[in-house]
């Protein structure tokens, strides 16, 4: 069986090396040239790409990911750990304020691996590039070739070189996939795509550790704190890499001072969770700027009727969510090893296998999909608040569903709920499962539902922001934090965005 795969990212390689250890044979098509470059740091200083500007974002191997590549391409995680990446258990991202975790049978599911992107793209091309029965072209795709009928069968892809017959096409071109746009060319059934905003941009810039010695942490260590204003990461990753971002809200103008490098680093330097790391790393990259993408969805399945036959779809072109949760590259993982299974049980049966993929989808995206949805919704609603002055209702406990803040609230001081945070956030239970689990409601229960949280240092943060001019903010005020000056210069009170 013959296989073309669109796209040569994550996804991409990751179908085509589970594919042709099934004994397909394999070509990936892509507009770059995806040969290996000559070591992880190369790989880093070369990993930018306009399309695909998330590349050189902070990254992480989440649970699910992770679980894929030691189920099914063990010898890709075992490349990766050479190549400089890190683990990190369950116990090494205990919080401070999380008196005991006692060891649980099945915690080493909940292991990540601390990495760049970029080393987990080096290590794919190269296992890629190594692969018996994959090729991989630098060609980009401009369409697909099909059989025509009600439900056309896709049957190969056009290239500007010309035609390429498959079996099979496997499209992993990324959240910009123009797979709607070719099967409208083939009179297929319209689109009923999903999408939910993010609603916020970010800067991103990686260092590198001065030493092991003396860290303010562990050297496999992860950061994810949400302030008042935006929310502000740290990974420590491959070979001393350290992967920072900061995150506001596309709307707030002042954080755009943060495309500076100098005050990026002031900015980080009036963080409490990231000023210990800042005398120990020098920065080795510019800062990055990236709108966040919106949260999608798009299935190839519309009222139980397939779209086209000969198409599976994976990773991005699937769904897409907040960066922030790293879900991205295990709905890659998963979605390849899906589409292998799929293809593996439903052989010679176009109709089984698209049908087949969708219900995976349904069971293996479309929950994830849905609760980030509704947690950015609740989250942008708090920023726009503390930022913006737009009104937020405030319910009881008992007036909304149980959703993620107060899951993430409770797993700062509950054990139950921190191992259940790590297996939602891993993609290992499904939200319904978590939240229906009566362990998970008695401790979150328990919790407080506005526990303290760090808070910047605001003079800091000020002088940060006002480093190179007095830039004025949207609202007309001069730039300052809103929680001094609020949207039109009135004191708002500092509180925690959820």
């Amino acid at each position: 069986m013959s296989v073309a795969i669109v796209g040569g990212g994550p996804a991409g390689l990751l179908s085509a090396l589970l594919l042709a250890r099934d004994g397909r044979e394999v070509v990936v098509l892509d507009q770059d040239d995806l040969t290996p470059a000559a070591d992880p740091e190369t790989a880093a200083e070369e990993a930018y790409r306009p399309g695909a500007p998330q590349a050189v974002q902070p990254h992480i191997v989440m649970p699910r990911c992770r679980l894929v590549l030691a189920e099914r391409l063990p010898d890709v995680l075992a490349d990766l750990i050479d190549a400089g990446a890190v683990e990190a258990t369950l116990a090494d991202r205990r919080p401070p304020t999380l008196a005991s975790l006692p060891v649980r049978p099945g915690d080493e599911r909940l292991t990540t691996v601390m990495t760049r992107r970029s080393t987990f793209d080096w290590v794919l091309r190269r296992a890629a590039a190594r692969q018996s029965g994959v090729e991989i072209r630098a060609e980009r795709v401009t369409g697909l070739v099909a059989r025509p009928g009600p439900v056309p069968h896709v049957c190969g892809v056009r290239t500007a070189q010309g035609p390429i017959s498959a079996d099979a096409v496997v499209d992993a071109s990324g959240r910009r996939s123009p797979i709607d746009k070719w099967l409208e060319e083939l009179d297929a059934r319209p689109a009923e795509n999903q999408s939910a905003e993010c609603g916020v941009t970010y800067y991103g810039r990686h260092y590198r550790l001065r030493t092991q010695a003396a860290l303010p942490g562990l050297a496999n260590t992860r950061i994810v704190v949400p302030f008042d204003e935006f929310t502000a990461v740290l990974f420590c990753s491959d070979s001393g890499a350290v992967q920072t971002a900061v995150a506001p809200l596309t709307a707030d103008r002042r954080y755009r001072q943060l495309a500076h490098e100098d005050v990026y680093d002031a900015v980080l330097r009036a963080l409490p969770t990231h000023a210990p790391w800042m005398p120990c790393m020098d920065p080795i990259s510019p800062v990055r700027q990236m709108v966040a993408p919106r949260n999608t969805l798009r299935r190839l399945v519309v009222d139980a009727t397939p779209r086209a036959t000969g198409l599976l779809p994976v990773g991005d072109a699937v769904s897409t969510t907040n960066p922030t949760f790293g879900r991205g590259l295990s709905l890659a993982a998963w979605g390849a090893a899906d589409v292998a299974d799929v293809l593996a049980e439903h052989s010679g049966e176009p109709v089984a296998q698209v049908l087949a993929l969708d219900a995976r989808i349904a069971h293996h995206v479309v929950p994830y999909y849905e609760e980030q949805a509704r947690t950015d919704l609740a989250r942008l609603a708090a920023l726009r608040h503390v930022v913006l002055g737009t009104p937020l209702v405030v319910q009881g406990r008992g007036a909304q569903p149980i959703g993620f803040a107060h899951l993430r609230a409770a797993a700062a001081v509950e054990a139950t709920a921190f191992r259940a945070l790590w297996e939602l956030m891993g993609m290992l239970r499904s939200p319904k499962e978590i939240y229906s689990d009566p362990d998970v409601l008695a401790a979150i229960s328990k919790t407080a539902p506005d526990l303290p949280s760090p808070s910047p240092d605001m003079a800091m943060l000020q002088a940060a922001l006002c480093r190179r001019s007095a830039t004025r903010s949207a609202s007309g005020s001069r730039i300052g934090t809103a929680a001094q000056t609020g949207r039109a210069g009135a004191p708002v009170p500092h509180r925690t965005a959820t």
